[in-house]
């Protein structure tokens, strides 16, 4: 972009912190706006939740109800199917060693999400509609189309949980497949609840989020795990006698906490409550809400995530098949056969971790661990959906009705999961958890940079742009997700024995590392509009593969 183009969307605000301005503090303001302003989405922001007034400078608890919403609607994405299975495999393979790298990821997830909400609030503009107007035409596509596959992994995920969540509920009355047709047709349902008020939308993912607390709750008060275990385990990042297969896990922890789309999802979220972007000092209080509402969700996420490690840790650590087959076997469950007559460590997925704490406890916590997973997955879906259309409307300006976009954006994601549930077998369905949450930790990087970059543009976010420490942690953060991705890519290309795949792969990594230096570029040189133009970037790939 020139900076004539950019002229045109920048503004340069020198107002007084607490005078009523006549244009917006933030410096991008909702330009071409005006025909937003004109048509108002439909999606979530038909009505505004007006903020109180309060003689309590410092502190309102009146203020913080009002906030409270967005924060934990973007919690959920933190307790999707696929985090629960990483949980849970992270316990019956590690057992208390990892809680530390579940606790770290969760603090980096809250002060990225923190960086999200503050671009919501200043600007006036979500993540997408902000990469809207500053990247040109294909990198912009690019970005646009990488996130709608993380949204499409991220869906395919919690179609999974719910199918299983059936299954288990119904003990195999209703196949995997009739479990994703329920799924797409509640999913509908509930998705129209925000046409009854944006509040109570809110209140029934708090109610989810409820549901998903007693449940795993009760499991972890079933199981008792041992509480100075569980306090080592978080507090001591150590990881003693630990191999390849706790390195993965602890690396697949991280992709499935922090998932890229919901970035994108929480910069738009904030956008509904009633903030004077005009004036310096409600910006200020806004985001101090905003990020003790994400601090309180993300504390509850974490405890929630924490319950089934623990739980797994404590029950199913170094079990075998042939002892799990034995208490199955003596208890009459119907799925013994899922686990075979060897000395093999146990593995387990959300399937197999119902049917096991129903041979060990008893089938109320198989029931019960089933609801938990099904309230898991109809949250998160839910809120995947809304990702998928806060995101084409801010990549691509588009006004579909709420119809059209849901239809959309959920048959993108329906599909393939149907095809793999009536094709295959519930080991085949929850095997896709592990590689769809290795695509989150790959495309993370397309909201990391884009998030980074903008929150320290003084010229969009003037005096609420990032300080030098949030920009290094920033930059050790993306350069962190770049050697998990590197990691993963070896661990799994080494594994495929193909000459033909290894070129493959080869050439995705270069393609992939050369946009990423491309988004970096711009990231470098913040203020100076001279990243690189994307015709240079290609030039590079080409010149690198020469």
């Amino acid at each position: 972009m020139t900076a004539e183009q950019n002229g045109d969307l920048l503004e340069d605000d020198s107002q007084q912190e607490n005078g009523d301005q006549s244009s917006h503090y933030g410096a991008i303001s909702p330009q071409a706006s005006s025909e937003v302003q004109e048509e108002p989405l439909s999606t979530y922001f038909e009505d505004k939740v007006p903020i109180p007034e309060s003689d309590n400078e410092c502190f309102s608890f009146r203020k913080l109800w009002a906030f409270t919403g967005p924060g934990f609607l973007m919690s959920i994405a933190y307790l999707d199917p696929g985090n629960i299975e990483s949980d849970l495999q992270s316990g019956a393979t590690s057992d208390f060693k990892l809680l530390w790298v579940l606790l770290y990821a969760t603090i980096i997830g809250l002060l990225l999400q923190r960086l999200a909400a503050r671009l919501g609030v200043v600007t006036g503009m979500d993540l997408a509609e902000i990469c809207n107007r500053q990247y040109p035409t294909v990198p912009r596509m690019i970005l646009w189309l990488m996130i709608e596959l993380a949204i499409i992994g991220s869906d395919m995920q919690e179609v999974i949980g719910c199918a299983i969540a059936f299954n288990l509920l119904s003990v195999g009355r209703i196949p995997l497949w009739g479990g994703v047709l329920i799924t797409i047709a509640d999913t509908f349902v509930f998705l129209f609840l925000d046409k009854y008020g944006l509040r109570k939308l809110e209140l029934f993912f708090g109610f989810l989020i409820t549901v998903m607390a007693i449940s795993f709750g009760y499991e972890y008060g079933l199981v008792k795990p041992d509480q100075g275990e569980v306090l080592k385990g978080m507090f001591l990042p150590y990881c003693p006698n630990c191999g390849p297969v706790q390195l993965e896990q602890a690396v697949g922890i991280v992709g499935a906490v922090i998932m890229p789309h919901n970035i994108y999802l929480h910069s738009a979220l904030v956008k509904s409550r009633e903030v004077d972007r005009k004036n310096k000092k409600e910006i200020k209080e806004a985001n101090k809400y905003f990020f003790i509402e994400s601090s309180i969700a993300l504390l509850v996420s974490f405890v929630i995530n924490l319950f089934v490690v623990a739980v797994f840790a404590q029950a199913f650590y170094n079990k075998n098949n042939m002892e799990v087959n034995a208490v199955c076997n003596a208890t009459g469950s119907p799925h013994t056969d899922l686990f075979p007559l060897n000395n093999g460590t146990l593995e387990v997925d959300i399937y197999k971790g119902g049917v096991v704490l129903g041979c060990f406890f008893g089938p109320a916590a198989l029931y019960i661990w089933a609801i938990g997973i099904l309230a898991a997955g109809q949250s998160s879906t839910m809120t995947g959906t809304y990702s998928g259309q806060f995101v084409m409307e801010g990549f691509l300006n588009l006004k579909w009705s709420r119809f059209r976009r849901v239809l959309l954006t959920r048959s993108i994601a329906i599909v393939p999961t149907f095809l793999v549930a009536i094709s295959k077998d519930v080991q085949h369905l929850t095997g896709l958890n592990d590689i769809l949450n290795v695509v989150q930790s790959i495309l993370l990087p397309f909201a990391l940079i884009p998030i980074l970059a903008f929150t320290s543009l003084t010229s969009i976010m003037n005096d609420f742009a990032n300080g030098l420490v949030c920009k290094v942690l920033g930059s050790l953060v993306i350069l962190l997700v770049c050697a998990i991705n590197l990691y993963f890519v070896v661990v799994y290309v080494t594994a495929l024995n193909s000459v033909w795949l290894y070129v493959i792969a080869t050439l995705v990594s270069v393609v992939y590392l050369c946009f990423v230096i491309y988004l970096v570029s711009c990231y470098k040189l913040p203020d100076s509009n001279n990243c690189l133009t994307f015709s240079t970037a290609i030039e590079c790939c080409k010149s690198f593969l020469r």
